[in-house]
């Protein structure tokens, strides 16, 4: 197994890449640590982990508060004894606007969950990882930040500030034995997407023809699928990538390349 005896942190555990990755990293052998404002759904997929045969605990978590972020960490700690692996999926999307109409006062808000709390994550997780021998975290971003896609100014924001200290803390970090990396998301065939393509039907939008104006863009010509997405990271969670830090990567089918 992928993460066999180790135990992993992830915040931001949605109806999206989030509860995928919980049931995955189990899956692979990890107990892991489900972070989220919704307990009731934490409870839910904290019990289908259970059901499946793996380990799970679940704590309603803001990100934006440090006690709770603490608290969280704390929660993995006491029933699995250690840290090895962090990954911040937590989000808040802001405003669906363009950046010449988006409001730069409720800017902060998203740059708060998204990059202040991933730091907050973090900072909790790393004396835990560094007393396991070391550790990987891994902050999920994406295409958005080299890619624009119009609407999505804030949340771009937020991850591309999220880029930037994902450098920073591998740097600092390095000396820990903690490895830091960004795994920039395109299309992500899950719920969320779903749903947004079942909306633009509803509006009397064809399928197929809503389908293919996404994957026209990508080279593999699919949608990504949510699973394979979060191989992705589970990859950068592993062992496998004992070496690699500082890095930011993109899962998106090849719809960007970075240069």
């Amino acid at each position: 197994m992928l993460l066999r005896d180790k135990v992993i942190v992830i915040s931001g555990v949605g109806p999206g890449l989030g509860q995928t990755l919980a049931k995955m990293a189990a899956q692979e052998g990890a107990s892991v640590v489900l972070g989220a404002r919704s307990q009731d759904f934490l409870d839910a997929v904290a019990e289908e982990v259970r059901a499946g045969g793996g380990k799970a605990v679940a704590l309603s978590t803001d990100v934006t508060s440090t006690d709770q972020c603490q608290a969280l960490v704390e929660a993995g700690v006491e029933a699995f004894g250690q840290i090895d692996g962090l990954v911040n999926s937590a989000y808040a999307h802001g405003d669906w606007a363009t950046a010449d109409v988006s409001d730069p006062d409720k800017m902060g808000d998203v740059i708060n969950v998204i990059c202040q709390g991933a730091l907050r994550m973090a900072q909790a997780c790393a004396p835990h990882m560094q007393a396991a021998g070391g550790g990987s975290i891994v902050n999920v971003s994406t295409m958005s930040t080299v890619k624009p896609f119009a609407g999505e100014t804030m949340y771009a924001a937020g991850k591309g500030a999220l880029n930037a200290l994902t450098r920073h803390m591998a740097n600092d970090f390095g000396k820990f034995s903690i490895r830091v990396n960004a795994l920039r998301m395109g299309w992500i065939g899950g719920a969320p997407v779903y749903a947004f393509i079942d909306s633009q039907v509803a509006a009397g939008a064809d399928r197929d023809s809503v389908v293919s104006s996404i994957t026209d863009r990508i080279p593999l010509g699919v949608i990504p699928p949510e699973a394979d997405c979060a191989k992705a990271v589970l990859a950068f969670l592993s062992d496998y990538s004992a070496v690699i830090t500082g890095s930011s990567v993109d899962v998106n089918g090849g719809e960007y390349m970075a240069p």
